[in-house]
Parts: structure tokens; C-alpha cells; sequence
């Protein structure tokens, strides 16, 4: 069995400057790395915010530099280093996680759900995979924002007679402060479900949209129970454990997944009826 420890960036972002961005993240960090953290995680679109300019700020994906500073971090911190970007590839705009390893190779999400009501889905392609990574004997479930709304995506999806898919769900987002306690909820909602951690980072300060982050992020465990739980509206890095020892015990000890119903995703159409303008 493993343990992961995580460190949870809550910070604030300058409204489409990857450059400013950088500097301050790396400002923020400091001396945070593989002595003290296996995975650092940033939020969604850490490197401009939430924007819908993907025509102008979506960077190519061979020559973005927001990827190569992920990377360039990764190999310095000598840990994991995950956010979202803006990218183009092959003709289409993307809101893609990248998580960059220190050995230099990238496992790439590209968000499923576009989130509609700021107009994400004429912006960017929907992506049609859900990877399941396994890092230091822990597995994680890559997703953003929006996807947590959709609990059929999120659900696990245990293949044969193994009954677990992943010991950990991770979101990374810029969710509004509106809408703060549906995202306290769902992230514990989709620990509580899934017999499994939830990762949830999310941003602070004000966008160029007008809109304000509270943060809010946390890690909460099997249980529904936060176990990182920084300060709202603060700009901080939270560290905390996943132990899936503990998680075993608990899956064994409340064996709800033997209830859970067994079906199948089947093909859907929003990853190919969404144009990227």
C-alpha cells in the first residue's frame, strides 16, 4: 500500500498573462518539491484565468510555453506538477490538464464538460478520454471544473471483478464564489460515492470577467471529511495525505461498492459536434 502527499496551490492569477503567471507561481512555490511533496496542483487555466479568448490566448501545444514551464518544474521540484492550459492542437482549441512528470513525460485531459453558460463549449473542443493514472501505487481520475457536475463520468467503472477504478479524484477549477457551496458539496458528494479521495483545487482574487474566487479548496477523504481545508479567499499552498491503506480498511470495513450498479459510457456526440472557433 501507498501514501501520496499533495500540495494544494490556491492562488490568485493575472487575467491573460501566462508570463506574469509564471513568476508569480514560481515565487509562490518557493523551495516546495519532491523533499516535502510528491504532487503539486494548480488550477484550472492557471497560466490566463478563465478565458474564453482561446482564437488568441490558446497556445500551440508543441511550442507552449505554459507545458514547457510545467515541465522545466516538474524536473526541478523533482515531484509532479499538474494544471490546466489553453492550447491549440490539431486545428482545435483545447482546456487541457497536463501533468508533468519529473522524467519529463506529459499525460494529457482535455475537459469533457464545457461549462455552457460562459460559452466554453463555442470556445474549445470537448474532449472523449478519461484517463486513470497510477503514481507512487496511488490511482487518479483526471478531470476539470465542470465535470464535476456529472457524476456518470465521474462514477467508477471497475472493469471484471476488480471493484475499484481509482483511489482519487482530482479537479482542478476556477469556480466562481457564487456557486461555492455546490462546489463544497460535489467534491465531497463525489468522495462520499466513490469510496475514494477528492483533490479539489481552485483559485482566488478577481478575474478579467468580473468574477471572484473564493478558493475553497480541499482534499477530503473517503468519507466525505476534510482532511485539507485552507482559509477562503487567502492565496496558499495546503499539503496534505492520501493513504490508501486507510482506504482499503475502509472499503472493506463499508463495502457499499458490492451495491453499485455495473453499466457502460456509451459513445456520446459532445466531442464531435463542438467547433472551436
Amino acid at each position: 500500500m501507498s501514501k501520496l502527499t499533495v500540495s494544494l496551490v490556491q492562488c490568485d492569477l493575472r487575467w491573460e498573462d501566462p508570463e506574469a503567471n509564471h513568476r508569480q507561481l514560481e515565487d509562490q512555490l518557493g523551495e516546495l518539491g519532491g523533499d516535502n511533496t510528491d504532487l503539486i496542483v494548480l488550477p484550472e487555466m492557471f497560466a490566463t484565468g478563465f478565458t474564453m479568448n482561446s482564437r488568441d490566448m490558446a497556445e500551440p501545444m508543441a511550442q507552449s510555453e505554459s507545458v514547457a514551464w510545467l515541465r522545466r518544474q516538474a524536473e526541478a521540484r523533482g515531484c509532479v506538477i499538474t494544471g490546466s492550459v489553453a492550447v491549440e492542437d490539431g486545428g482545435q482549441h483545447y482546456n487541457r490538464l497536463v501533468w508533468a512528470q519529473p522524467d519529463g513525460e506529459l499525460i494529457l485531459y482535455d475537459k469533457r464538460h464545457l461549462f455552457r453558460m460562459a460559452g466554453e463549449h463555442e470556445r474549445y473542443a470537448a474532449g472523449s478520454e478519461r484517463p486513470v493514472i497510477e503514481y507512487k501505487g496511488v490511482r487518479l481520475l483526471l478531470t476539470v471544473c465542470y465535470d464535476l457536475r456529472f457524476p456518470v463520468w465521474l462514477r467508477q467503472q471497475p472493469e471484471g471483478e476488480a471493484p475499484f477504478e481509482y483511489d482519487a479524484l482530482l479537479c482542478v477549477a476556477n469556480w466562481p464564489t457564487p456557486r461555492r457551496h455546490a462546489w463544497r458539496t460535489l467534491l465531497q458528494a463525489r468522495a462520499i460515492e466513490n469510496l475514494c479521495y477528492v483533490i479539489g483545487v481552485n483559485r482566488v482574487g478577481e478575474g478579467g470577467n468580473g468574477l471572484s474566487y473564493s478558493g475553497d479548496s480541499m482534499l477530503v477523504d473517503f468519507k466525505g471529511e476534510a482532511r485539507v481545508d485552507p482559509p477562503a479567499d487567502t492565496a496558499c499552498i495546503e499539503t496534505g495525505t492520501l493513504d490508501t491503506d486507510a482506504l482499503a480498511a475502509f472499503r472493506e470495513k463499508f463495502p457499499a461498492w458490492q451495491d453499485a450498479d455495473r453499466f457502460q459510457l456509451l459513445p456520446g456526440t459532445a466531442a464531435d459536434d463542438v467547433s472551436s472557433p
